[in-house]
């Protein structure tokens, strides 16, 4: 038996001279939580889109759950559930009417039980008579996925559900996940944050409409083969800008108070501790660390615009 949900090859996705997909390879495991991560513009939303059967490729195929758009929109449609990237639902409709009608258009019969239980679910039952324009951004959000979830689908294609919303309601957003995770569905999610990356199965780096890695967290992390350095120093700015023209740096970036310095194999913290010395800057910490995400993701994208 097929266990793929989303089954993309050589998908590539133009907009006149703009590719968004470039012969994208990628495959979806029923059952799974998969993110999948890149910047504005790396094509993130256009995949998901075309998996909704929103817009369809200039090239290449696409199946959900072994099926074809083309051959078989209603089949697919009944399956699955697509939040957008903007809350795009009525603000002159309470919560309990706009879940109404996104039942009745997926002509769902005796959704009253179902109704009650997904506002117990989503913590929305006693703003269930408020309009939605008046709710804040989170529990719009959690109004979005209810009405996505209404028709009972299979896969959920989650676009960016977690900008701009604040940090409790994108933690309330994550745990609804994980129990949704419990019931056997799949969930694709689109997202800019490295952090919910990590909460996946399986995770793809995406740019420029290219995969640039795929697989598990742990394993996406030991894809930086060079050496890591975390660096606190008293004039982090002045340090960062002297460090761009060293050669024995391979990449060097700020997070806030601190440095991530890359080098090669060969250069230790003691060598480290020396070219620092150079700048006449006090050094307040040097640590070798292990690659987050982030780290990651910025190694690979600059491997990618260098061409190596």
């Amino acid at each position: 038996m097929n266990n793929i949900a989303i089954d993309a090859e050589n998908l590539t996705k133009k907009f006149s001279d703009i590719i968004a997909l470039d012969n994208l390879t990628l495959q979806v495991s029923k059952g799974e939580i998969f993110s999948l991560v890149g910047p504005d513009g790396a094509g993130k939303s256009t995949f998901i889109r075309i998996c909704c059967g929103i817009l369809p490729q200039t090239s290449g195929d696409i199946k959900i759950f072994d099926l074809k758009w083309s051959l078989n929109r209603k089949e697919i449609k009944n399956k699955i559930g697509y939040l957008s990237q903007r809350f795009s639902l009525y603000g002159d409709l309470t919560v309990d009417e706009n879940i109404n009608f996104f039942a009745e258009i997926h002509n769902k019969k005796n959704y009253q039980k179902a109704k009650e239980e997904l506002l117990e679910f989503t913590h929305l039952t006693k703003f269930r008579d408020t309009f939605a324009e008046y709710l804040s951004g989170g529990m719009k959000q959690k109004l979005a996925l209810a009405c996505c979830l209404i028709h009972n689908p299979q896969l959920l294609l989650l676009d960016e559900p977690t900008v701009g919303v604040d940090p409790v309601s994108r933690r309330e957003f994550w745990k609804i996940l994980s129990e949704l995770l419990k019931t056997g569905m799949t969930i694709l999610m689109a997202t800019p944050y490295l952090d919910e990356a990590e909460r996946c199965n399986r995770v793809a780096l995406i740019d420029k409409g290219k995969i640039l890695v795929c697989d598990i967290p742990q394993k996406i992390k030991q894809y930086i083969k060079d050496r890591l350095y975390e660096v606190i120093s008293s004039n982090i700015r002045s340090l960062y800008y002297a460090l761009l023209a060293e050669k024995d740096i391979i990449n060097v970036q700020m997070f806030g108070d601190r440095l991530h310095i890359t080098t090669n194999q060969e250069v230790d913290s003691d060598i480290l501790i020396n070219i620092l010395s150079k700048y006449q800057v006090s050094i307040l910490s040097v640590r070798e660390i292990v690659p987050s995400m982030e780290d990651v993701f910025i190694a690979m994208t600059k491997k990618q615009t260098n061409g190596k």
